[in-house]
């Protein structure tokens, strides 16, 4: 009997990590204590990801992170069967999912969307946040709210 890999796609993938300048470093150490955060501006509230030095809309530099719930809405998926790296090569199909996340100004996130690979997810559908550790980093997935 062969044992179950406790990951939604094979090992052997880079790890990710935080940039060398450690303008992303607060996202991935929340993520290691199971948060989900965005980056929410200090003089205007606005709220923004992927991480960047100034904000988008007031470009003011005084940015923090913010912690969101980690429930959010289904903007788009894509099933793909394109193995973009050799590790994924036996991998496919795997779910590509597009959630934007309605308690952080509707900002959107790209992830997986765990599951049956042959779903036909509904657009607009509820999905939650679900934290995968890896020895090197967690990632965030996500799966639909039933």
């Amino acid at each position: 009997m062969s044992e179950r890999s406790p990951y939604y796609l094979p090992e052997g993938l880079p790890a990710p990590k935080a940039q060398r300048d450690g303008m992303d470093a607060g996202f991935w150490e929340a993520l290691r204590r199971h948060e989900l955060v965005v980056q929410r501006c200090a003089s205007c509230d606005t709220f923004q990801f992927g991480p960047e030095w100034i904000c988008h809309k007031c470009h003011g530099g005084e940015l923090r992170w913010h912690r969101v719930s980690g429930r959010g809405r289904l903007y788009s998926w894509v099933r793909s069967w394109n193995p973009v790296h050799p590790a994924l090569k036996q991998a496919g199909p795997f779910i590509i999912a597009v959630v934007e996340l309605p308690d952080a100004g509707s900002v959107r996130m790209v992830g997986n969307l765990l599951g049956d690979p042959m779903q036909n997810a509904p657009f607009d559908a509820e999905v939650e946040a679900v934290f995968e550790d890896h020895p090197a980093a967690t990632l965030v997935q996500w799966k639909l709210v039933r």
